[in-house]
């Protein structure tokens, strides 16, 4: 049975939860990172991790999706306050394809950044259509440990960030996105996780965790190796950057 991590589930939005662990565990799952995306997801992501130790481990952060003008303060406040309950900050990050204006977006990421890097934390981070500017941000904020989650982005950017030393994540989409698999085949394998995002919904299949067999599959056959070598390469590279 593979030793498998899921790099990024939002178990949250998974109801119910405890089947969809039993069948990732099943298939060689054997821990998820569970991250949050606002106040309530947060709350429920350090739940979940609760009821599952050493399964299910957290990560609560304040997504560019959810940020509201008047719920910032107490949504950085509870990440502040339970941030050593987590193995990482996330998800956070940019995103210039929503409504959401950019300075805010800025001004909410660097301060979620400032208490990552004051606690030493790892940072899961969003890049839509934001890559430059938000690798850069990681970048002058000091954050030692970052990985750019489903990165899709330009060349330029993906071999910045791996000179920096920061990880890049591959998910189900390598089925059918381009961009996305143009990218995860130009970066070393040391430097890439395998996640599912779920629930996110893959053309006709809504996610979950067991699903990370479909990335396993999907970057072994882009990078013509072996799924047992991709697994034990993309397990150890989670095991480091989360320290789980």
């Amino acid at each position: 049975m593979r030793n498998l991590i899921d790099g990024h589930a939002h178990l949250n939005a998974i109801i119910p939860i405890g089947p969809a662990i039993e069948r990732a565990c099943s298939v060689g799952v054997s821990r998820i990172i569970a991250v949050g995306m606002d106040l309530e997801s947060n709350k429920k992501t350090l739940e979940i991790a609760g009821n599952y130790p050493g399964c299910v481990f957290p990560a609560i952060g304040y997504h560019p999706w959810s940020i509201l003008e008047n719920e910032i303060e107490n949504n950085l406040a509870f990440i502040e306050k339970h941030i050593d309950q987590c193995v990482a900050v996330g998800e956070v990050g940019l995103d210039y394809k929503i409504k959401v204006k950019k300075a805010l977006q800025w001004k909410v990421f660097s301060r979620v950044l400032k208490i990552a890097g004051k606690n030493e934390k790892p940072v899961i981070i969003h890049t839509r259509f934001s890559y430059e500017r938000a690798h850069r941000m990681v970048v002058e904020a000091g954050i030692k440990k970052a990985v750019f989650h489903w990165y899709s982005g330009p060349e330029n950017v993906l071999f910045r960030i791996i000179e920096d030393g920061y990880f890049v994540s591959a998910t189900p989409a390598l089925v059918f996105s381009k961009a996305h698999r143009e990218a995860i085949a130009k970066a070393p394998l040391e430097k890439i996780l395998i996640e599912t995002d779920s629930p996110v919904k893959y053309r006709y299949k809504t996610s979950e965790p067991a699903d990370l067999l479909e990335t396993l599959q999907q970057l072994a056959r882009l990078k013509e190796i072996s799924e047992d070598k991709v697994a034990l390469i993309t397990t150890e590279n989670s095991t480091r950057l989360y320290g789980i």
